[in-house]
């Protein structure tokens, strides 16, 4: 009898130990998931953030050439005795 009870409290032993394995190996999965959505959702932020620094960099690198071709116009005007338009046409 004792041999019985001691093997069933074995079993129930064994059997506990698996699934507890097993809930370990889904945690484990289902972190090392969760780690790589967020990983994706940073890169694509990243990228979208590199993005619009880029757009910007670009309307304001803009922004500067045609504010250095009026002043140049302005300048040329000025040597030339003609209006910014009219220095600009040349």
């Amino acid at each position: 009898m004792r041999k019985i009870i001691l093997a069933a409290a074995a079993a129930g032993a064994a059997l506990s130990l698996s699934a507890c394995s097993e809930g370990t190996e889904e945690s484990a999965e289902l972190t090392a998931e969760n780690a790589m959505a967020d990983t994706e959702a940073n890169v694509e932020a990243l990228g979208n953030e590199t993005e619009a620094l880029g757009n910007e960099a670009v309307m304001e690198t803009e922004d500067a050439a045609a504010d250095l071709d009026t002043a140049a116009a302005e300048v040329e005007g000025d040597l030339q005795n003609e209006t910014t338009a009219e220095a600009q046409m040349d």
